[in-house]
């Protein structure tokens, strides 16, 4: 039982820091209508810097994680108003080009400005050592992991359900003709939707630092962490991206401990079954 325990705990902690960063790339999907490639480039650039705010500029970590990723904000407007909006009405193969290219063009700008070295940020010290219970001993950094991802989904649950705000960005996604006819500025708000996913995955990237090492292919492990979670969720659907965060983190907290031998496969396993009995995921539905 203690193993099982230590099992989900593990898969709980993976869960959440994956839903942070792929509700972002859910979110311009459900509003944009674009699959963005360069997600996991921006996730990769807010750790960057927010190892540059901490190590080199000794910011406390907690603020460098609401700054850092204003970086791939201020990336994300200019990559939005000067490139994205030009291919919204235009075949989905324009903007996955589109996006696979500025994917390349990020990774490299990367490793041209940091290197090819890999870093490590060290968690704060309130956060440093473990809890013990139940005979299992826990990581303090993957309890305030799990704090971050369920504070993230009652903010977004509450942003999209409760305000003004929610709606207008829901009207937007339904109708864009219709949004603007009643006065809703359609242009600022798909801009914003952009910037606030590109927000989300950079944070994901600062709060998976000290968890994991910041190297030039990390971005690209977790883009594909990220579509395989919107594929068992179901694209633009924010249920089913929670729902596939919780699958993939139970296949990686079980699949490491019980099957480690298959463990890189069982992601792929799960989302080819997701795709082969519910094509449009958990939660989707057919996307017109």
């Amino acid at each position: 039982m203690a193993s099982f325990f230590a099992a989900l705990l593990s898969s709980l902690d993976i869960a959440l820091l994956l839903f942070i960063i792929a509700i972002g790339l859910n979110i311009i999907f459900g509003v944009l209508n674009i699959v963005n490639f360069a997600h996991g480039a921006l996730y990769m650039l807010g750790a960057y810097v927010g190892y540059s705010c901490i190590v080199m500029l000794g910011m406390p970590f907690w603020l460098a994680i609401i700054v850092a990723p204003f970086a791939a904000v201020i990336l994300a407007i200019f990559i939005e108003r000067c490139m994205l909006r030009f291919v919204y009405n235009r075949d989905v193969s324009d903007s996955l080009l589109l996006t696979f290219a500025l994917m390349l063009i990020i990774n490299e700008s990367i490793r041209l400005i940091w290197g090819t070295g890999i870093y490590i940020i060290d968690p704060p010290n309130l956060l440093t050592g473990t809890f013990s219970f139940w005979g299992i001993k826990y990581p303090k950094y993957s309890v305030f992991v799990i704090v971050m991802g369920l504070l993230c989904l009652a903010i977004l649950w509450w942003g999209f359900n409760r305000t003004r705000l929610g709606r207008v960005v829901r009207a937007a996604a339904m109708d864009r003709d219709m949004a603007q006819l009643v006065c809703i500025n359609t242009k600022f708000v798909i801009t914003a939707v952009f910037a606030f996913g590109a927000w989300l995955a950079a944070a994901g990237g600062v709060i998976a630092a000290p968890m994991r090492a910041i190297d030039p292919g990390m971005g690209d492990k977790i883009i594909i962490e990220s579509f395989i979670i919107v594929v068992i969720g179901g694209l633009g659907n924010f249920s089913g991206t929670l729902i596939g965060a919780m699958v993939l983190g139970l296949i990686h907290g079980f699949g490491g401990r019980y099957f480690p031998e298959i463990n890189l496969l069982l992601p792929f396993i799960g989302m080819a079954l997701v795709l082969l009995f519910k094509p449009y995921g958990l939660m989707g539905g057919r996307h017109k």
